[in-house]
């Protein structure tokens, strides 16, 4: 597996932490140098390991911003 560089510009919020001290994060990324984007994943203590996640644009946050407005919570 190549070793994927990344650099968190902005964290934005933690939506949960578990007890083993890993949290879901709202995070603005940067991912092998390239524009930064908005990146939904479980990140250990220190950032030093990441479970899978989601990877989103401005344009697709928008959306999701809207779709989640609608939602009767």
């Amino acid at each position: 597996m190549p070793n994927i560089k990344y650099e968190i510009k902005e964290t934005i919020g933690i939506l949960s932490e578990n007890n083993k001290g890993w949290a879901k994060e709202l995070n603005l990324i940067s991912w092998n140098d390239r524009e930064p984007k908005y990146d939904l994943r479980d990140w250990g203590p220190e950032h030093e390991k990441m479970g899978k996640g989601v990877t989103l644009s401005r344009v697709e946050l928008k959306k999701l911003k809207e779709l989640l407005n609608e939602l009767d919570l």
